[in-house]
């Protein structure tokens, strides 16, 4: 009698299949559960895409390559120091075809009589402004106005000139200047003086002393070099007369303020901010740079853009741009050197193509005058 054959012959040390199938169901259930457990992305990650490289902002400074874009130099007058200063002749050397004026301050009984600073000149302050002094021969002063060239008129004898014809020789040469295509701007304030703002409390007085100035040199453009913003009245004064000139005629203004490790000072920013929303018109903030000394630890230029950066941010918010990139073009940078070696011409390019990059208003220098070399890279070709 024979025995039935197994349905299937299991081999020796192999689990019966019905155990099999078992298992396999229970390491599949098994596994998602831990799946869901992993974190987010773990389980399969997708390759990586390789992305373009974003550029990053960055204050610092580099010495790269200076781009196409030439920025304008703007050289500065102290006119009580130099009062011989030639401003056509420099401009014929240098190639530089502006410059500021420094510096007009506060004069007269009421303080509303504007004044270079030094014993050199006054204004009057019975002048209604409008026309330069007549050119005086033997000074070699500019010749007389010419209609082509937008020159005011011949002073008007029944008012008296509005200057004291010989008492300011730099600014009453700016005729020359423009003729070679460049200009000067006069700059009210300063370090150690009283802008008019804060003694002329006259209603209108202050407007008209501005307007005396600005006739009296037919400027397109003034600069305040403001030292008076934690003088809240003084502060509007100013704004409100600058816009009262503004309605009346083009003028492009500037204001020159020192600049911080930490950008610019809170009440420098609170000025911008209360100017701005009087309507005054602040195209450029020349900012004074104390360049750190040559013996200073590295990394000054580093420190020097990153007090930039932040008056960049403070600008914009102070006048409201909609993009903070707005305010680089705002920015003037002037350095301030103590030793004529606190600049080397390695310092010179990395600072020209900096301003270059970010597109800045224009450079300029003060303090001690550096080497040609270093003078001449920052004025450029």
């Amino acid at each position: 009698m024979g025995y039935p054959m197994p349905r299937h012959k299991r081999e020796p040390g192999t689990l019966p299949r019905p155990l099999a199938v078992l298992g396999g169901l229970a390491l599949v259930a098994a596994t998602g559960v831990a799946i869901r457990f992993l974190p987010a992305g773990a389980a399969s990650p997708p390759p990586p895409v390789r992305q373009p490289p974003v550029a990053q902002p960055s204050p610092s400074v580099s010495s790269a390559a200076v781009p196409e874009r030439k920025v304008p130099f703007v050289g500065f007058v102290d006119t009580a120091r130099e009062p011989d200063f030639d401003l056509s002749a420099e401009s014929r050397r240098t190639g530089v075809r502006h410059y500021l004026l420094g510096h007009l301050v506060a004069g007269g009984d009421d303080g509303c009589a504007p004044k270079w600073a030094g014993p050199r000149a006054t204004l009057h302050p019975d002048a209604d402004g409008g026309d330069p002094p007549a050119p005086d021969a033997d000074r070699g002063d500019p010749p007389a106005p010419d209609a082509d060239r937008g020159d005011p008129p011949a002073p008007d004898a029944d008012r008296g000139d509005p200057l004291d014809p010989g008492d300011n020789p730099v600014a009453n040469r700016i005729g020359r200047l423009r003729a070679l295509g460049g200009d000067a701007a006069p700059t009210f304030g300063g370090p150690g003086v009283e802008e008019l703002a804060v003694t002329c409390t006259r209603p209108g007085g202050l407007a008209a002393a501005y307007r005396r100035v600005v006739g009296a040199f037919d400027a397109k453009a003034v600069d305040f070099e403001v030292r008076d913003s934690e003088d809240g009245a003084a502060v509007l004064r100013r704004a409100r007369a600058i816009r009262a000139m503004q309605r009346e005629r083009p003028l492009r203004v500037s204001f020159t303020l020192p600049l911080r490790p930490y950008g610019l000072n809170a009440a420098d920013v609170a000025m911008l901010r209360t100017t701005h929303k009087a309507g005054a018109e602040i195209g450029t903030v020349n900012v004074l740079a104390d360049m750190e000394s040559h013996t200073a630890p590295s990394g000054r230029l580093r420190r020097l853009a990153a007090a930039v950066q932040l008056a960049k941010d403070q600008i914009a918010q102070a006048q409201d741009l909609p993009d903070r990139g707005q305010a680089w073009r705002r920015i003037a940078l002037t350095p301030v050197l103590a030793g004529k070696g606190d600049l080397s011409e390695l310092d010179a390019r990395t600072l020209a193509g900096y301003a270059a990059r970010h597109g800045l208003a224009w450079l300029s220098l003060r303090g001690v005058p550096p080497s040609p070399d270093v003078a001449r890279i920052l004025r450029g070709p």
